[in-house]
């Protein structure tokens, strides 16, 4: 079922379908803040740490790409739960940092986890909200009936698109990818929350990534900038999280019938630590249910909130039932949440490459 919901989006609720476990896989290259110091000096760099919160980040060597990081992640994740090649149904690789423009990365993530050929097999051009979305979609191809067991492939490897000389960027971004099992199970429910402006799909693109190379063209924000890299007005994107996000919390805790107080835990795509902060109070969620891991990895995209489960939730989510509320929303502009139960789960980690 569906309703529209005034300024934030549609919600949709699904009903069989549930996480069997997910692996994350970061790369084993480590940046410190004292990498950037050279380029941006002590001062340059410390003014953008105090707003973002970042420590440390990984990031992927020249050799080794999104595919290479939830390929990794799948391999694991399929060993440790036994599922079989061939009962798999079909497996989705949501990433804005594909292997290639075509084909899709999903057929060569396909051939490379030894899935039968009856598996179906696309990409998704999602960033900072695919992760609900994704699960929504798996959700939904397994409430249909056509498919009984989902691979989603939800990763980014944004060092590879980053200006080094941009402050803005080089520092905020990590790499990672994970694999998110979804199988059916009569019984459990879950309610989603999407939606999309892209007014505002200019002020976090890469203006000369693709076909259309005018976009920008002329724009005083870019002077100094390369246009074949990830180019984001931070001012303008933090102003829609602030007007977009709390509302979306709210929305997605009234639609699913749980209250605040009996969700688990909030799970944030990892943006920065000023913005979650302002958004933790905005919302009035409590501290102790919002895991942050941004200073270790920094923002990583669509692999954010995966990266928590099995990083900050990781024990919990292995032993306990847990009802979590999942944020995403950026790029695009795009917005989504998921209010479900998770675990015990079989597997829940992160592994590095």
């Amino acid at each position: 079922m569906s309703a529209e919901v005034p300024k934030i989006g549609k919600v949709v609720k699904t009903t069989g379908a549930a996480i069997a476990g997910v692996v994350s896989c970061v790369p084993q290259k480590q940046i410190a803040n004292d990498y950037f110091l050279s380029a941006f000096g002590d001062a340059g760099v410390n003014d953008v740490i105090k707003m973002i919160g970042v420590e440390t980040r990984h990031w992927a060597d020249e050799h080794t790409t999104t595919r290479d990081l939830c390929a990794a992640a799948g391999r694991e994740l399929l060993s440790q739960l036994e599922w079989q090649p061939d009962s798999v149904d079909a497996l989705i690789f949501v990433s804005q940092t594909p292997d290639f423009r075509l084909p899709a990365t999903a057929c060569a993530l396909q051939a490379e986890l030894g899935l039968t050929t009856a598996t179906i097999a696309f990409d998704i051009n999602l960033g900072c909200s695919a992760y609900p979305y994704a699960l929504w979609l798996a959700s939904t191809m397994i409430q249909s009936g056509a498919v009984r067991r989902v691979l989603l492939a939800v990763g980014d490897t944004v060092s590879k698109i980053v200006n080094p000389n941009d402050r803005a960027t080089a520092l905020l971004f990590g790499d990672a990818g994970s694999m998110t099992a979804i199988e059916s199970k009569d019984g459990e429910d879950a309610v989603f929350v999407m939606g999309t402006d892209g007014l505002g799909a200019k002020n976090l693109i890469i203006p000369e990534g693709g076909f259309k190379t005018d976009v920008l063209k002329g724009d005083e924000r870019l002077l100094g900038k390369d246009p074949s890299c990830l180019f984001m007005d931070g001012g303008e994107i933090f102003n829609f999280t602030l007007r977009a996000v709390p509302t979306l919390v709210s929305t997605t805790v009234e639609q699913s019938g749980v209250s605040l107080l009996d969700h688990d835990a909030f799970l944030f795509h990892q943006a920065n630590l000023f913005m979650l902060k302002h958004l933790m109070k905005k919302s009035k969620l409590p501290i102790d249910k919002v895991p942050i891991n941004i200073n270790q990895f920094g923002n990583t995209s669509c692999a954010s909130i995966p990266l928590l489960m099995t990083t900050m939730l990781c024990d919990r989510l292995k032993t306990q039932s847990t009802r979590l509320a999942m944020f995403g929303f950026g790029v695009g502009y795009s917005w989504s949440s998921s209010s479900l139960r998770v675990g015990p789960l079989r597997v829940a980690e992160t592994i590095y490459l």
